[in-house]
């Protein structure tokens, strides 16, 4: 219940004390606008069987009839509105309301944080409400400006380019050290910079001397292609012609590999 109010209810949405390093101006206009939200959005649902008036009114969400007696929610905000009680969720994120706390918007109801961004963007890093005048807004997301660094160096990255890693922003040097997958042709770590083709959860450079058949060297991107034991193959014909020769060098290492060497 603790974690899901968290959630539903940041305490940076509304209180400055949970908000670091706040310009004065960008306190004042928290202030008032968590102040809006309490005077104009702000209500408790209450829980109680539907009244005799009541009876046969739809469901506020799934229109299902409500009868005399059945447990519903009711929100004062909204009017003789009722809910069935697993009805009474956040019209975006459609989790039920704990505490059946919630806010008010053109008839709809949301938890604390999905209303709060409906006039405010967030900040994908601190989790804050961003007042500033200016945001970065990059992959469907914004960013205060000097939370938009990398993950890894934390290297600030407005106006540079990036690659995105689990969410977040990674400059390319680091990408390229610790996240970018070797080629399973040469070897070579598949930097930012390069095209990748992938098969089968394996990983290439997208050049023709690394995405090619396996045996006739012919560069697969943009073709069929067939994959036997993470090699790949323009043809079944090269595959087949494949498979021959790597059964006999496979043989012929195995008798190197078992005869005794010079010095034994």
């Amino acid at each position: 219940r603790a974690r899901a109010l968290l959630q539903q209810l940041p305490p940076q949405d509304c209180d400055e004390r949970f908000c670091l390093d706040l310009a004065e101006e960008e306190r004042r206009q928290l202030r008032a606008f968590s102040a809006r939200r309490r005077r104009e959005a702000l209500g408790q649902g209450l829980a109680c069987p539907v009244p005799g008036p009541c009876h046969g009114f739809p469901c506020k969400k799934c229109g299902r009839r409500l009868n005399k007696g059945d447990p519903g929610v009711s929100a004062s905000r909204l009017g003789n509105q009722f809910w069935h009680p697993s009805c009474f969720s956040c019209h975006f994120c459609h989790q039920l309301l704990v505490d059946l706390i919630y806010f008010q918007e053109d008839g709809r109801i949301y938890c604390g944080r999905h209303h709060a961004e409906l006039f405010r963007p967030r900040c994908a890093s601190c989790d804050q409400l961003i007042f500033m005048e200016e945001c970065i807004e990059a992959e469907g997301r914004r960013w205060h400006p000097e939370h938009f660094c990398c993950l890894e160096c934390e290297a600030p990255l407005r106006g540079q380019r990036y690659v995105m890693k689990s969410g977040r922003p990674c400059c390319r040097t680091c990408f390229d050290t610790f996240f970018a997958e070797p080629c399973q042709a040469c070897g070579d770590p598949i930097g930012a910079d390069s095209e990748e083709a992938t098969h089968q959860g394996l990983h290439w450079h997208a050049r023709g001397s690394c995405f090619c058949c396996s045996l006739c060297r012919k560069p697969l991107r943009g073709q069929p292609l067939v994959c036997r034991r993470g090699r790949l193959f323009c043809s079944e014909s090269c595959s087949l012609g494949q498979d021959a020769s790597s059964t006999t060098s496979d043989s012929s290492d195995s008798a190197f590999a078992s005869a005794p060497s010079p010095d034994s």
